[in-house]
């Protein structure tokens, strides 16, 4: 398959046609406290860093990705805590025009039917593209591991060490990675933070949670935390920093 990668600056015509969210995600991914509060400002202030995959033979958007600048000394110690203080220091960064060094991978979007096709690996060429075009030079990405929801009770830090018998990553995304020679850097038990009533999360699992207490869900890569007396549920999604060669 040829595919074209065009920034949101360059063909905003494409990224318009870009896709949606729903087809992407689980209905509760869709709810981040701190995501929602930024998600929608990275095409209206860093256009440069959002993109898609364009199939041209069929006039057709297949991906697209999303990514944003900030500073890292190079140190695993000192990445973000999560993909939520990620993109608060992205946009504080952003905004401040401080200097930058670092491409932060923020999600790879294709259709759950589209899956099979390749598109992992390009996304995440296309962002190294993006990463040497701007000069910079870590690309560093918070993986949420792709089959972490068939494993909801064991730990990412225990999640993420997995391997299969030739040597391979377990999960197939971190794979992935793995093989454009991404290492596994920091575990991140608590990078994405959804909170919401115990009737939006009924509504977003289509569960019942009949008593407070802690629930495996759909699609859930952790357990949420249900609390009917405060009338709370909060979640806590695991990623895990992978870090690729550096781009210059």
């Amino acid at each position: 398959m040829t595919l074209a990668a065009y920034t949101a600056a360059e063909r905003p015509d494409l990224w318009q046609r870009g896709i949606p969210s729903a087809d992407v995600w689980p209905e509760y991914n869709l709810h981040g406290d701190v995501l929602n509060r930024w998600w929608g400002h990275l095409d209206e202030e860093l256009a440069d860093y959002q993109f898609v995959l364009y199939d041209e033979a069929e006039d057709a958007v297949v991906a697209e990705g999303h990514t944003g600048p900030l500073w890292w000394d190079g140190a695993d110690g000192t990445l973000p805590d999560g993909i939520d203080p990620a993109l608060e220091q992205i946009f504080q960064h952003a905004r401040a025009k401080e200097p930058v060094n670092a491409l932060c991978a923020l999600a790879a979007e294709s259709p759950r039917s589209g899956r099979g096709r390749g598109l992992a690996r390009q996304l995440l060429e296309a962002m190294r593209g993006i990463a040497e075009r701007q000069g910079l030079t870590h690309l560093i990405a918070p993986v949420r591991p792709a089959t972490k929801d068939r494993y909801p009770l064991t730990p990412i830090e225990r999640y993420v060490y997995w391997r299969r018998p030739d040597g391979q990553h377990f999960d197939p995304w971190m794979r992935i990675h793995e093989r454009l020679g991404a290492r596994v850097a920091t575990p991140l038990p608590q990078s994405l933070r959804i909170t919401g009533t115990v009737a939006e999360w009924e509504s977003w699992t289509q569960m019942a949670f009949p008593e407070s207490g802690d629930y495996v869900f759909p699609d859930g890569l952790a357990p949420v935390h249900i609390d009917r007396e405060a009338d709370l549920g909060a979640y806590w999604e695991p990623n895990v920093w992978m870090i690729h060669p550096d781009v210059a």
